[in-house]
């Protein structure tokens, strides 16, 4: 078949190898470069909690000041030891002994307590400060080792406390590099072959994933090497999948362009070309809506937000560089035979020109059903989707205890519930309050006062734990002394001025009664001494912080995010009415899926709770990705209203776009659904919402819902733009008859109301 592209005068063979050959050389290259440093991530990530404190809370300033009271920068690890009954005193030699074995493990810093025999004689605990600039996992497993070899029959210990928690989640993320990448490429691979059934193109495709992801990695493993971003396991985790998953849509455009230049009989070097000029604009458009929705969590005062934005942005821009040279290189030199067995030899498929008719075809039977009930198509779908978005009232989405962080077994969770049953609770992971030395009376009173406070300590320098118990007697603070009679007390540490309190919480560190403490410590606090003159931090004062500050970022960020997007659109559409139909359909698609959500984390997977910022990461992915998929649908609409009319033109688009966009759809589902390997609940979480709502978007919302309202309200959707205002282009002659005067075309009036087959015969024959 001939082609107006032949009559052109194509460059010479050498040109067109050769810069095929050079951008695939130059990729090769990079991915050969940053494939090794998937096994470098751990020596740039981290999973402690100072990567997650918002930047500006009061915990965050109380933990960079912890090492001026306590020296070393340490993270207390809590052993709790039980026996059967009351331990003998066998039992505590025995304990003793493994204690001291313990404190000479390399990555203990500073002493090791002596075992703290609890109140019923049935267990003992062990403070363990570990270095937490190192590696915490190692030494916490070191430890666990120790505990399951040493201690004596029918004693049983556990680690548990900060450390305990911080290596249970460092270890559930360890499947990031291997396992999720794994399932998530097979997905990929699997779904490809199914749609284009060649063993060649899903290769090639995903071959665009992997090399954009390589490259994505050494950008960012340098800038987290130098401090620029922080890189956590939450993080990585994202940013693979969210790279497997736009590279492979925009690459998925790329081929479906390329697909329908080659079926026309166009050859490789013009249907590159042809390719490349119709995917490069809804690529370019489609990725910055996802990068200008990223860069929005730049207003989060949470790092791993703010360090999301950037990381995750880079990831975007190689996944749309990735798509617009490698694969297109690679298509160019493979040509036609990328798609073998079942090589196109057939224009795409269009919609009939009388839809009146039965049609074939999946995608022009839905044209069919949205030209002829438009009204009624738009309306259910938006019920539906309204019915759904209910369940959202039932989202408890206020944070969940850092123990039920992972899911499945957690040594560290069972760990705290044993400490609790012999000792406070809070044991190990204490509210710490700075204020001025003068203050230390009226403080340490308010903290002994409350009643989630089970006992109160002050910092010392020259105790042998490093603390001391105080009280308040007639306004003085008495530190207690230790040792023979006689013995002075010691002095509290002091650090410009400022002293450090210990309280010890009387309910679990992570629990609702621990965070009403803390909250009423800091009211009371700025009552008695002054607001802002006590600084309180800890544990459970992190998790405040963090969720409030999650709460206030997801109102703030997510109108940013809406604005932002609706720019974009109104650039790339150059309209009004139609970026504001999108936004709207992708909010309540987005509502869909958060009320969906909530009920299959209450009802069927029985979750806690969420994090604060499972709405926020649920909502920037989804508006983002789920603009995409309208971008793909309402550009090429555009390109076809220009030619056809509006309402031919949004029929043709759909029919044009209906398989790339679903194939898309479900790639991206099967990716983010790759997340829920990991087992960590927020992960988990940001799965099932993603996934689902791409779902929704793909099958509900870009198939009928924004075709059918468009349909319904015709030219209009392109104001105020030219494209408003023109008259439709003449209707195209049919052959055969004298209904041959005007076109079956679209078979509807102007208003869009579609024509029964009588009807339509009456108006031919006017």
């Amino acid at each position: 078949m001939s082609s107006p592209h032949h009559a052109r005068r194509s460059p010479n063979r050498w040109v067109r190898v050769g810069i095929p050959f050079v951008l695939v050389l130059i990729w090769i290259v990079g991915g050969s470069v940053g494939g090794p440093y998937f096994g470098k991530v751990d020596e740039v990530a981290t999973n402690d909690q100072s990567s997650f404190l918002p930047e500006s809370a009061d915990a965050t300033q109380v933990s960079e000041r912890l090492s001026e009271f306590l020296g070393d920068d340490a993270i207390p690890a809590i052993v709790v030891i039980e026996g059967e009954g009351e331990l003998t005193e066998e039992e505590l030699a025995e304990i003793t002994t493994v204690s001291e074995e313990i404190a000479e493990l390399p990555g203990i810093i500073d002493a090791v307590s002596p075992p703290i025999p609890s109140d019923d004689a049935q267990a003992v605990q062990i403070v363990v400060p570990i270095d937490a600039s190192g590696e915490v996992r190692e030494t916490v497993e070191e430890i666990r080792d120790l505990l399951e070899e040493d201690l004596p029959a029918g004693v049983e210990g556990w680690v548990t406390g900060p450390a305990g928690f911080t290596s249970d989640l460092t270890e559930g993320f360890l499947g990031i590099d291997g396992l999720l990448l794994a399932v998530a490429l097979i997905a990929v691979f699997i779904i490809l072959v199914i749609v284009y059934r060649s063993p060649l193109l899903p290769v090639l495709v995903l071959l665009t994933s992997v090399f954009a992801l390589c490259v994505a990695l050494l950008v960012v493993w340098w800038l987290a090497f130098a401090d620029v971003v922080v890189l956590n396991g939450q993080v990585q985790g994202i940013l693979f999948i969210l790279v497997i998953g736009a590279a492979t849509d925009y690459a998925l455009l790329y081929v479906a362009r390329f697909r329908e230049a080659v079926g026309e009989g166009v050859g490789r070097w013009d249907a590159t070309l042809r390719a490349w000029r119709g995917a490069f604009e809804p690529i370019l458009a489609s990725g910055g809506t996802v990068i200008a929705g990223l860069l929005c969590l730049l207003l989060s005062d949470l790092a791993t937000n703010r360090a999301l934005g950037p990381i995750a942005s880079i990831g975007i821009v190689f996944s749309m560089l990735s798509a617009l040279t490698f694969l297109p290189a690679l298509l160019a030199l493979f040509g036609r035979a990328a798609f073998w067995p079942f090589i196109p030899k057939n224009p795409p498929a269009q919609i009939p020109e009388d839809l009146t008719q039965p049609v074939k075809g999946f995608w022009q039977r839905q044209a069919r059903l949205v030209a002829r009930h438009s009204r009624p198509v738009w309306i259910i779908s938006t019920v539906v989707l309204l019915a759904a978005a209910v369940g959202v009232t039932q989202l408890k989405a206020d944070g969940v205890a850092t123990s039920d962080l992972v899911l499945g077994y957690s040594e560290a969770r069972e760990g705290q519930d044993v400490l609790a049953e012999h000792f406070p609770a809070g044991s190990g992971s204490p509210v710490y309050v700075i204020v001025p030395e003068d203050d230390l009376a009226d403080a340490a009173e308010v903290l002994d006062d409350s009643a989630g406070v089970d006992a109160v300590a002050v910092s010392t320098e020259d105790s042998p734990t490093g603390q001391a118990t105080v009280t308040v007697a007639d306004g003085e603070a008495a530190l207690e002394a230790f040792g023979p009679p006689g013995t002075d007390a010691p002095a509290p540490t002091v650090s410009d001025g400022d002293v450090l309190l210990i309280g010890t919480l009387t309910d679990t560190a992570d629990s609702v009664e621990a965070e009403d403490a803390v909250r009423d410590l800091r009211v009371t606090y700025d009552d008695t001494l002054g607001e802002g003159t006590a600084l309180v931090g800890g544990v459970t004062a992190t998790d405040i912080d963090s969720n409030d500050t999650s709460i206030r970022d997801r109102t703030i960020i997510i109108p940013v995010v809406l604005v932002v997007i609706l720019l974009i659109l109104m650039l790339l559409l150059r309209a009004v009415v139609a970026p504001v139909i999108l936004i709207l359909s992708v909010i309540l698609s987005f509502g869909s899926a958060m009320g969906v959500a909530a009920l299959v984390f209450n009802g069927i997977f029985q979750f806690p709770g969420a994090d604060p910022a499972v709405p926020l990461y649920g909502f920037v992915f989804l508006v983002a990705l789920g603009v995409d998929y309208n971008i793909f649908l309402m550009s090429r609409v555009r390109e076809e209203t220009i030619t056809h009319g509006t309402r031919r033109g949004i029929l043709r688009g759909l029919v044009a776009t209906g398989g790339v966009i679903t194939s898309a759809g479900l790639v991206l589902a099967a990716t983010f659904a790759a997340l829920g390997v990991i087992p960590i609940l927020f992960l988990a979480q940001i799965a099932f919402i993603v996934a689902f709502g791409v779902l929704l978007d793909t099958f509900v919302v870009r198939s009928l819902l924004v075709p059918a309202l468009s349909y319904d309200i015709g030219r209009a959707i392109w104001w105020p733009s030219k494209l408003a205002r023109r008259d439709e282009p003449p209707r195209a002659a049919a052959t055969g008859g004298p209904a041959a005067a005007a076109s079956a075309a679209d078979a509807v009036t102007d208003d869009g109301h579609a024509l029964t087959r009588a009807e339509y015969r009456r108006t031919l024959e006017e």
